[in-house]
């Protein structure tokens, strides 16, 4: 994708090579998934999915001292803050278009172990949103544990969409959908609450699909293969994908984020239409 040349976002912070120390708690993304069955399903499951998530959480628990960045990942750091600009742009213009302001939020690079306001998260954790201090918090790990070990084709794309996905959850909070899908959580079943994460997810994923659309018209900047980086990512992460790597057979009802084909086929919805109103993914559910 082509992405220099953008210009420097205020709301961007780059932790890596900041000292740390102390153990931390495991967050969200894929680690947060497969924690999602140790609870739901335990037993035999704990002891089978331990190894792993202690082998892919790699440690992260050391204290880290303070280093010098590397030429790549100075580059890197564009990189994400180009990204961050252009989310920035395109749900600003989005927002206005609909007659509301948007409220930036910060994006973090952190390496192994990182404190927010929703908690303490290790490397382990994958990208995640902060609804409580409104970041985006990344380990740039996860794109190569996604690839290694989950088989997306990765790219910078597929980073791009990972990103484009947590600001995602961020225009959620903005709209109060976020707290509107945790009050229609009390009092469902654990099946049913889950049913309602995965229409959140699913419409962040579409949201994601928006801004590749809408950046796509602004900058013009996608080049050959983009798109089906994204959709190799999105894949990668599908519940019946982790599932079906993790423990040999998937279990829909603990369904958290959606299927592959259903992460797929909402990014495609908002890349097509970029349209925000054909984005009720809620609607499949009731």
């Amino acid at each position: 994708m082509k992405w220099s040349g953008r210009r420097s976002s205020e709301n961007f912070e780059d932790r890596r090579g900041m000292s740390s120390g102390g153990k931390t708690i495991i967050g969200g993304g894929i680690i947060g998934i497969i924690i999602l069955l140790l609870n739901t399903f335990g037993g035999e499951n704990v002891q089978m999915l331990t190894p792993i998530l202690e082998q892919m959480n790699g440690g992260s628990g050391a204290p880290t001292e303070q280093r010098d960045l590397t030429a790549a990942e100075i580059e890197e750091g564009k990189f994400i803050e180009a990204i961050l600009v252009d989310t920035e742009d395109v749900w600003g213009k989005i927002f206005q278009e609909n007659n509301m302001q948007y409220e930036r939020p910060n994006l973090v690079l952190f390496n192994q172990a990182v404190e927010t306001e929703c908690g303490n998260a290790t490397s382990a954790s994958g990208p995640f949103y902060c609804p409580a201090d409104q970041k985006v918090y990344m380990d740039l790990t996860f794109f190569e544990e996604l690839k290694t070990k989950f088989g997306a084709e990765g790219g910078d794309f597929a980073t791009a969409y990972v990103i484009a996905h947590e600001i995602g959850h961020h225009v959620q909070t903005l709209l109060g959908t976020s707290a509107k899908m945790r009050q229609m959580q009390e009092g469902k079943s654990q099946a049913e609450a889950n049913k309602l994460s995965v229409a959140l997810e699913l419409q962040a994923d579409f949201y994601a699909g928006v801004w590749t659309h809408y950046n796509q018209k602004m900058n013009n900047f996608l080049e050959e293969g983009d798109i089906d980086e994204a959709l190799s990512a999105a894949h990668a992460v599908g519940d019946d994908a982790i599932q079906s790597k993790i423990q040999g057979h998937i279990v829909p009802e603990s369904f958290t984020h959606g299927t592959s084909a259903q992460r797929k086929a909402w990014f495609m919805k908002g890349y097509k239409s970029g349209d925000i109103n054909q984005g009720d993914t809620f609607a499949e559910i009731r």
